[in-house]
């Protein structure tokens, strides 16, 4: 069987970036009117939205860089738990794109919906799911 090596190595580079981009975001909200305090300018609704949750935004960004962190781990060394925790978190974003576009009217989310449909699509297919399957002798 032909490893999917390209799509699983862009999906763990995918899931690094995010790791990195959360990850600056709560250092950003931990030191407010730091040297991060420009990247607010790219998203100011979300810095909004940040300062509304309160003391807990960064605590939640920690959180969201660690499993990002951790899919990318899992990914790259095709863990079943990986591709498990790649799938939870492509299925919370699409529905919280889909939240966002009918709560907050934000229809700039729908986007992510094709974009998450597809990559949970991919993490689906057999061809994928063949690179995580563990041994007896693994388990």
């Amino acid at each position: 069987m032909q490893r999917p090596r390209s799509g699983l190595i862009a999906l763990s580079i995918f899931f690094a970036l995010g790791a990195l981009i959360a990850a600056v975001t709560a250092i950003a909200l931990l030191a407010s009117g730091g040297p991060l305090e420009p990247i607010w300018r790219l998203n100011p609704q979300a810095h909004v939205v940040f300062l509304a949750i309160g003391p807990w935004a960064p605590v939640v960004m920690a959180g969201v860089a660690t499993a990002c962190a951790l899919s990318a781990i899992g990914l790259w060394i095709r863990a079943p738990w990986g591709h498990r925790l790649a799938l939870v978190l492509l299925v919370v974003n699409l529905a919280g794109d889909a939240t966002n576009a009918v709560v907050r009217r934000d229809l700039r989310t729908l986007i992510g919906l094709p974009i998450a449909g597809a990559l949970i699509f991919y993490l689906l297919s057999a061809r994928v799911r063949g690179q995580f399957r563990t041994t007896d002798a693994a388990a």
